[in-house]
C-alpha cells in the first residue's frame, strides 16, 4: 500500500514574492503554510473550508484601520480575529495577496508578528 501524501497547497504562489529574500523561511502552522521573515510571522495561507480557505495577514491589532483603509477587502478572520483575512473566493483576492506579499517583503512595520515557533 502506498503512503498517502498530502496534497501541496495550490495557494503557495503567494508567497512567490519573498522566495529571493534569504531571511525568509516557509513553515507549516496547522492546516497553514505560512511566510516568517527574520522570524517573524507575516503571511498564513490555506486552501480549507472557509473560514480557513484564503489568506491571513499577520498583524496587530493596532494596524487593522490602517491596513483595512488601503486594503478594505481584508476583514478580521472570524475565528483569528488578531489578524486580517480575504477568502480565495474574493474576486480580488489574487491582487490582494500579491500586494500583502510585497509588504512583507519590504517589511512594512504594520506587518509580522512574533512567532512562538523557534526558528532553526
Amino acid at each position: 500500500m502506498k503512503p498517502k501524501t498530502k496534497p501541496r497547497n495550490p495557494l503557495l504562489w503567494v508567497f512567490d514574492a519573498l522566495e529571493d529574500d534569504p531571511r525568509y523561511v516557509r513553515r507549516k502552522l496547522f492546516s497553514f503554510d505560512a511566510a516568517y521573515l527574520d522570524g517573524r510571522l507575516y503571511l498564513a495561507v490555506s486552501a480549507g473550508n472557509e473560514p480557513w480557505n484564503g489568506l491571513l495577514v499577520c498583524t496587530a491589532r493596532d494596524h487593522h484601520l490602517s491596513l483595512r483603509a488601503q486594503f478594505p477587502q481584508l476583514v478580521s478572520h472570524q475565528a483569528l480575529g488578531k489578524w486580517l483575512y480575504i477568502s480565495q473566493m474574493h474576486g480580488e483576492f489574487e491582487s490582494v495577496a500579491m500586494d500583502m506579499a510585497r509588504l512583507a517583503h519590504r517589511r512594512d512595520p504594520r506587518l509580522g508578528v512574533e512567532s512562538k515557533v523557534k526558528m532553526r
